[in-house]
């Protein structure tokens, strides 16, 4: 990087804060297909700006944009991001796809909005403990959560239980690992998150006749995760 020319360095960096930027496009391109009921066609799009934000900040990274593209907050430019697309779009999925009770839907997308206003604006969101990246509180996972909702077609009033549950578990300060910033387990982590999105793409692939081995298979990287997230520092330090 170093050996580039500044102007090079310069539009490289410049070019991520655009990357980045593109996921709003993607969130509204979900939001689109959404009102017309076009779920897979809504799925790929919320996919789209996930793979954004999966990589963004690698991007950024390796391109140092903070010294090379200094006159925009990359962080704050992310998380507006961030809170359209993994907020905003899956709540009013669940409410156009009809996945909760009627009469509650739209307090159902109110709660989750609010919520995540909550968990996005935290001073310590992310935190960074010893390289040790966590989310501070549920991460705001509403779109995976919308996805397997609508895949699963489950009673609505237990989705509008799993959406309280998850909604008040923002408020909880458990720690919840970064996938692509951890220190624990690090390899082990990254390839099983690969795996699940590969996982995913198959899914979204075979939409909107997904077999349960997917699904299933699915959960075991949801376990893996929460288990990661909730186990000790020290003995996960240890097991490396």
């Amino acid at each position: 990087m170093n050996n580039l020319p500044l102007w090079v360095r310069k539009t490289l960096a410049w070019s991520v804060h655009l990357f980045t930027a593109t996921g709003a496009i993607w969130g509204f391109l979900s939001l689109r297909a959404i009102y017309d009921h076009e779920w897979k066609l809504a799925i790929i799009w919320m996919a789209v700006a996930m793979f954004v934000d999966g990589f963004d900040g690698t991007l950024a990274r390796w391109f140092n944009v903070k010294t090379y593209a200094p006159g925009v907050d990359g962080s704050l430019l992310d998380n507006l991001v961030d809170y359209f697309t993994y907020t905003v779009v899956p709540a009013f999925f669940l409410v156009e796809a009809e996945l909760l009770p009627p009469a509650l839907a739209l307090p159902g997308a109110f709660a989750i909005l609010l919520a995540s206003a909550y968990q996005f604006s935290q001073v310590d969101a992310k935190s960074d403990e010893t390289n040790e990246y966590f989310f501070k509180g549920f991460p705001d996972y509403w779109n995976i959560m919308a996805v397997y909702m609508l895949i699963m077609q489950m009673n609505p009033w237990l989705n509008l239980v799993f959406l309280i549950v998850f909604a008040i578990l923002v408020f909880i300060p458990v720690k919840y690992v970064y996938p692509t910033r951890t220190a624990r387990l690090k390899k082990l982590t990254l390839a099983l998150t690969y795996v699940y999105a590969a996982i995913g793409l198959i899914g979204v692939i075979l939409f909107p006749n997904v077999p349960m081995w997917i699904i299933y298979a699915s959960f075991f990287y949801v376990a893996y995760y929460v288990g990661l997230s909730l186990w000790p520092k020290k003995k996960i330090t240890e097991a490396v």
